[in-house]
């Protein structure tokens, strides 16, 4: 399997109130087709990881390689761009636009990176709302849908320009059980059926062994893998 994402190094440091470095000389790879979880305890830097991984923050030491591209040296628009064409994100929190419907939400990405035209938009719109059980549900708008159904939503936003990599920070946290499930085999068929690197930080012990590979952290530092 090709190497999805890496980490060389990766160092971040908080100077104000008081220094604390956050994420401590953590190296990791991510192979495509791949479902990896990032586990430890509240403020072991896990999700400081996963923002430097995602380009959403900038190392003070180390380097991020996104298909063997080093990032370190781009601007934040080449930045943005690239996060636009590769990445997709998925948080705990949905964050979807509560004037926008469900479908409008899901094809903003698409919109931002300006690739496709109207026609291209919405039949992208549809594909995924039908990968993810949403058809009769993209006219509404986010306070009339379930809990489990925005973060399927979320879920297809950040697939709407078919990234390779796929982050997502606690996706199931504010998920019932059936949903959680849900939400784990759809990230496991992204990962295996699909190829696409998927790497999750969780605390949900059914989704960290659900997962190719656990990578275990403790104060900013990679401590295991198993």
């Amino acid at each position: 399997m090709s190497v999805r994402l890496e980490g060389r190094g990766l160092t971040r440091r908080l100077v104000d109130p008081e220094p604390f470095t956050l994420v401590d000389a953590v190296s990791l790879t991510v192979a495509a087709g791949e479902l990896v979880a990032i586990v430890g305890p509240s403020g072991c830097g896990k999700s400081s990881l996963l923002y430097l991984l995602g380009l959403l923050d900038r190392p003070d030491v180390g380097e991020v390689l996104i298909d063997g591209q080093a990032t370190s040296a781009l601007g934040d628009r080449a930045r943005t761009r690239l996060r636009l064409e590769r990445i997709g994100f998925v948080f705990q929190f949905h964050f979807l636009l509560p004037e926008l419907t469900a479908g409008a939400n899901i094809a903003l990405p698409m919109r931002r990176l300006g690739r496709l035209g109207e026609a291209g938009i919405e039949a992208r719109v549809d594909e995924l709302c039908a990968k993810l059980d949403l058809p009769d549900l993209k006219g509404r708008r986010p306070d009339r849908l379930s809990g489990g159904q925005r973060q399927r939503v979320a879920v297809a936003r950040a697939l709407a320009n078919d990234p390779a990599l796929l982050l997502c920070d606690e996706p199931t946290g504010n998920l019932d059980s059936a949903n959680t499930r849900r939400v784990i085999e759809e990230f496991g068929r992204l990962a295996h059926e699909e190829g696409r690197a998927v790497v999750c930080v969780t605390h949900d012990e059914g989704f960290a062994q659900a997962a190719d590979r656990r990578i275990h952290m403790l104060d900013g530092r990679i401590v295991a893998q198993t």
